[in-house]
This record gives C-alpha cells, structure tokens and sequence, in this order.
C-alpha cells in the first residue's frame, strides 16, 4: 500500500464517496489505458487530449478512486461510493501529492541533473547504493514536471534512498523539480548544449542547473562537475564537492586506463576502482556515485562490485554484435555535441580494432547554433577514425568539416538511412567497430536493425 483515501482527504478535503473508509491505494495513473491494482487515476490535459474523457477505461482498468477537476462533470456510471477529490488543477494536485508523500515517506533524496550523462550517473548513483540499501530510481525519462512526481510516487514505503533524474528545456523546470523533491545531496553532471535552443547560452544552461539548488536540503551536499568553468561559481555555496581531472578539484581523478570492456582508475585519495564502462565522463559519473555511497557509509566491497556490474538504461553506450561479428556501439538514445564528441573519444581509443566507423546523426534542441555547434564536433574527428558516415540535415556540417581539415578519412553523407545501410555492408567484420550517435528523434534503431544478427 502506497497510502489510503484518509491520506489524500487531509490534502484533498472537498470530496464524494466513501473517502472516509480508509481505502487502501496500491499504485497512481494517470495511463486510462494501463492495467493497475487499485489505484489512483489522476486525469491530467494535455494540448490535444483531456484525461477527464477516458475515466471509464481506467475505471475498467483497475482504478478505485481519482482526483478531479472542479466543474467537469462527473461520469453517471460511477458507483456512488466510488471515491472523488475535487482539486482546482490535476497537475498541481499530482505534484502536491508527490511532494506530502516524499515527506511521509522521508527518505534520502539524491538529485541528478546536467546536459549530459544525467540518466547514467542516475543508474550508477542507484546501482551503488541499491547494494546496501533499498533504492528506489526514476526509470526510463520520467524527469520532468509529471515524470518525476510519479517516480515519487511509485516508491514503495520501506524505500530507504530515492534517486531522482531531473531533465528541463526552460528555465524555472529545475527549481520545481527540486521544490517537489527535496534532496539530501544534489548532483550536477556537466554544462553541455542541450536546450540552448530556449535557454540563450551555455551560461544560461548553467544557470538553470543550478536552480537544483532550490530545494536542496539545508545541510545537503552538492556535486559538481569541477572541471567545468560555468561551475565555478558555485563554490562558494555551502557544503560543495568538486570533482574532475583538475588538480584543484576537491576529488581528483587520476591514471585512468581503459580497455575494450572496462575503465580502471585512481582517486587522489589512494582508492583504486574498476569500472564495466568506458570513456573519461564515466568515470566522473562514477565518482559522483562513489562519494555519496561514502558519504551514506556503503561498504567499500559493495562499491567496487556494483561498479563492476553497472546496468544502463537502453541505448547508451550499448555494446553488441552485428553481422560477421561486427562490434556495435548503440549510443543514439540522445545526443549533444558535448556527449558525441566524448563518445568519438572512446571510439578513438579502442586499439583492437583495424577499422573505426562513425555513423552520426542530427542533434536536435540546438536552435540558431545548430550549424555552428555541429561542426564542432569535428574537432575530435581525427585521424584514428578511418570512416565516418552522416545522415541528417545539420549533421552534414561535420562530414562537410572533417573534409575540410583534408585528413584521411573515408567520409559520405547520404540523403536517408536506406542508403547508409547499403554502402555500409562492406565494413560489417570482426575487424570493425561501429558508433551509432544522434539525437532520439533521429530513431537509429533502425539501423541497427539492419546490422544486429538476428
């Protein structure tokens, strides 16, 4: 049991039907068209669709009692007893709720924002700590103004530690998420380019990461990224953890190595950890897990052997095997250009492999500078890439640039993803590796689908 009907009438006191009977509410919705167990429909409107008109299907569905907007009329079908909270406005009632349950429930909030590796560290931080405690996570993108309050809400009772990803396009979306959420330790990955397109700048992007701050815990810890200079700034705050390459940062990361499978590294405190992912931005993503796992007093033991078994949310940094053996990096869930150059990086270090293949697609969300900002990830495209292939409309800008800086590099762009798969057949071999990147939208799958054995 998440609460009952006596839990919501201290929220929602104008009601109808037998609130009063303490009903017990196993799980929240606000999907008519999920089967549930006694749960609790929260009808929310959306531009083109109205939750209110599809009360039936979750009435079908397994919902026991809903929130409700005052004056939509109530369906007649209902039973006379079936429990109603009026509420001036379902989105700001679903985050109400969430936020008196956070505070029933009261446990260890950790929030997770940044431009980039946000849902990573998101599973790292809940990987670590689920070793030692019960953790509850935000599961695939659920991080925004509904996402996140459902995440809340979808914690059982007994959840000792709640991580908590935290996405936003506009400034304002942060501080809300943090207001709901409350957390003990607040993480901020990095400051990349994703929604410049709204938020102006890189300075911009800065400071609306930091609006994490809102609702941080007066004796809450914060992490940042200390390598990036928009986060300096933030110093000076209470209780502050930089942690980086630098030598200056609180948490120094030191003699990195990597393989095809693993990253090992050091931290400036002598500890030695090994880690079942690659590249330099996963190690500050883990170290980030590691301290506040030190800080909450997890067994070392428990930190390196959940380090060594890290699970990722699909399509990052996903590594399978294609046709003829091929090696496929799948890593188009999302993309920046901050997040495709430090994948190039790890594809550029991979020393097993005779050939290196990029297969690029557009990032989206980059406004007026999508241009300028694509052809910046060209700077990274060197000559330990023997291949790259673009598909795309701005995505062109980094071909057209890697063409210019004259290397010897293979480069195509093609018009539609049938065409790349096509010409893409003679390099399908033990001997290649291949990076699939791009912004979702782009919907890579696709030619993955094409490569994967079947």
């Amino acid at each position: 049991m998440l609460f009952n009907t006596s839990f919501l009438f201290d929220l929602f006191p104008d009601t109808k039907g037998a609130v009063a009977d303490g009903i017990p509410i196993l799980e929240v919705t606000t999907d008519s068209r999920k089967k549930t167990k006694k749960s609790l429909f929260i009808p929310l409107r959306g531009e083109s669709f109205d939750g209110h008109e599809f009360i039936k299907d979750a009435f079908n569905n397994g919902v026991i009692a809903t929130l409700w907007e005052k004056g939509v009329d109530l369906p007649t079908f209902l039973p006379t007893d079936f429990p109603v909270f009026f509420v001036e406005d379902t989105l700001l009632a679903l985050q109400q709720l969430s936020r008196r349950y956070r505070e029933d429930i009261d446990p260890i909030v950790v929030g997770v924002t940044g431009s980039n590796g946000k849902t990573t560290t998101k599973d790292l931080i809940g990987t670590v700590l689920q070793s030692y405690y019960k953790t509850h996570r935000t599961k695939g993108n659920f991080n925004n103004h509904i996402g996140l309050p459902l995440t809340i809400l979808s914690m059982q009772r007994d959840t000792e530690i709640l991580v908590l990803e935290m996405g936003m396009s506009h400034f304002g979306e942060i501080e809300l998420l943090s207001n709901l959420s409350q957390p003990d330790f607040a993480v901020i990955t990095n400051i990349g380019e994703s929604h410049i397109e709204y938020l102006g700048s890189r300075e911009g992007i800065a400071q609306a990461k930091a609006e994490i701050l809102a609702g941080l815990e007066e004796n809450g810890l914060l992490l940042i990224d200390g390598d990036e200079p928009l986060l300096q700034g933030l110093r000076n705050q209470k209780n502050v953890m930089a942690i980086g390459f630098d030598k200056q940062n609180d948490v120094v990361i030191e003699n990195y190595s990597m393989t095809s499978k693993d990253t090992s590294f050091h931290l400036n405190d002598s500890h030695q950890y090994q880690l079942n992912l690659l590249g330099k931005h996963n190690i500050k993503n883990s170290v980030f897990a590691i301290k506040i796992a030190e800080c909450l007093n997890v067994p070392t033991d428990n930190i390196h052997q959940a380090l060594r078994n890290i699970e990722l949310t699909g399509m990052r940094f996903e590594i399978t095997k294609g046709k003829n053996k091929v090696t496929i990096i799948n890593d188009a869930y999302n993309a920046s250009p901050t997040s495709m150059k430090a994948s190039i990086e790890i594809i550029k270090q991979m020393k097993d492999f005779k050939t290196k293949l990029l297969i690029l697609g557009d990032i989206y969300e980059l406004g007026e500078h999508s241009k300028e900002l694509h052809r910046t990830v060209a700077e990274v495209i060197t000559n330990e890439i023997d291949v790259v292939f673009t598909v795309g409309d701005d995505v062109n800008e980094i071909s057209d640039q890697v063409i210019r800086n004259k290397l010897n590099i293979e480069v195509k762009h093609f018009k539609n993803k049938q065409q790349l798969v096509e010409n893409l057949q003679q390099y399908l071999n033990e001997q290649t590796i291949i990076l699939l990147k791009a912004s979702r939208g782009m919907k890579f799958e696709t030619i993955l689908e094409k490569i994967i054995n079947k």
